[in-house]
């Protein structure tokens, strides 16, 4: 069994918090940068990582024990979405003020995670100073980008936009496709979406094979993206049932 008395590995609840402190929840996929980021957050004196998670599941498991500050994540964790993981915290703990971190510049991802309701996004690549001040404002309540990043949106607003608006991805989905992934995007399994549709299991694996050919997705995190980005469904109901 685990030190922290759960039998799942994955999941780490930490004693001894001192309430003095920033207490963090981190979740991260890769335990080599998970173990580097507390290294390096724990050498602060004023934060303190109060548990660590790999994936979605255990992530909302630790919220409702610990109600920590910070929910510190990235948005792809082991094919489970971490957009998904900030709405589903923001309605369970309101006073955990979620901060991405993530190698993730594309812009589509930041608003996403903002329309979640994170506060903070922090680029891999950014350097501690940075990742430090977003800890810190976040947990205040204050809204933090770095600086990459910053001018990454910046940039996107500026940009002129292109006469006529370009054909909908989706348009080269069927009604049936379109469906599929809606209902993959909000994290139903197979087996009830052909309860819903009433097809079978095969038939939905079909169509799901087709449509995430025909996008060029590999995993239902993607496809959830995917969804948000288009507007497909709200970023709210990327994490049901959790």
């Amino acid at each position: 069994m685990h030190p922290n008395g759960s039998d799942n590995p994955n999941l780490t609840a930490l004693s001894g918090a001192r309430p003095s402190r920033i207490r963090i929840l981190l979740v991260e996929d890769h335990a080599i940068l998970q173990e580097g980021l507390v290294a390096l957050l724990e050498i602060e004196k004023d934060l303190e990582i109060v548990g660590q998670a790999m994936n979605v599941p255990d992530a909302v498991e630790l919220v409702r024990t610990l109600q920590p500050a910070v929910l510190m994540t990235d948005l792809t964790l082991g094919g489970e979405s971490g957009i998904g993981l900030i709405a589903r915290v923001k309605e369970l703990a309101p006073q955990t003020h979620s901060l991405v971190l993530t190698a993730h510049d594309e812009e589509e991802y930041f608003r996403a995670s903002m329309e979640a309701g994170a506060l903070g996004y922090v680029l891999k690549d950014a350097g501690r100073a940075e990742l430090l001040q977003g800890i810190r404002l976040v947990a205040g309540g204050q809204q933090y980008l770095s600086s990459a990043m910053a001018r990454r949106v910046l940039s996107g607003y500026l940009k002129i936009s292109p006469a006529g608006a370009p054909a909908s991805p989706t348009s080269v989905l069927t009604s049936r496709e379109r469906e599929v992934l809606s209902k993959i995007a909000t994290g139903h399994s197979n087996k009830v979406i052909a309860s819903e549709l009433k097809i079978s299991v095969k038939t939905v694996e079909k169509h799901r094979a087709n449509l995430m050919h025909k996008l060029g997705l590999r995993n239902s995190a993607e496809v959830t993206m995917f969804a948000i980005r288009h507007g497909l469904i709200s970023a709210r109901s990327g994490c049901p049932g959790i």
